[in-house]
């Protein structure tokens, strides 16, 4: 199974703007820009490829976490998860993304605080975007709420 996306980029890189498509159309001709990137932080000025990173591990963790959950016999009612992922400045240049940051409110009828916290740690270490950024710091403040 294959999922695709284009990204069109003009310009160069501080003057210059792209767009992003998916296969799904859920993204059609989204905005990118250097601004976006790395100037704004209030994120109005458009997306970045980290934001759309921090969405896809949030996802990708939260679906997991509902499996490990349901298998449990306690499937969760709600999963709020929100990634923070960093980028920073390079030694010797350039930009780095450094950390994914989870953090997690689950409304899980049943099941008591330290289970769900094992639970979480378990999706966090096998949701497959967090195996894929297995060269970054990743954490996890997991809570019921």
């Amino acid at each position: 199974m294959d999922r695709k996306a284009m990204a069109i980029w003009k310009g160069g890189l501080k003057d210059g703007s792209g767009t992003l498509d998916t296969q799904s159309g859920a993204l059609r001709e989204l905005p990118y820009n250097f601004k976006a990137r790395f100037e704004d932080e209030n994120g109005k000025s458009g997306t970045n490829p980290e934001e759309l990173l921090a969405a896809a591990h949030a996802g990708c963790f939260a679906m997991q976490l509902s499996h490990f959950l349901a298998e449990n016999g306690t499937p969760a009612e709600k999963l709020e998860a929100t990634a923070a992922v960093s980028i920073n400045p390079a030694s010797g240049g350039g930009f780095e993304i450094t950390k994914s940051a989870i953090t997690l409110v689950g409304t899980v009828p049943g099941i008591s605080e330290d289970d769900f916290r094992k639970f979480a740690n378990q999706a966090k270490e096998a949701c497959p975007l967090s195996k894929a950024l297995g060269a970054i710091e990743i954490t996890l403040d997991a809570r019921l709420g």
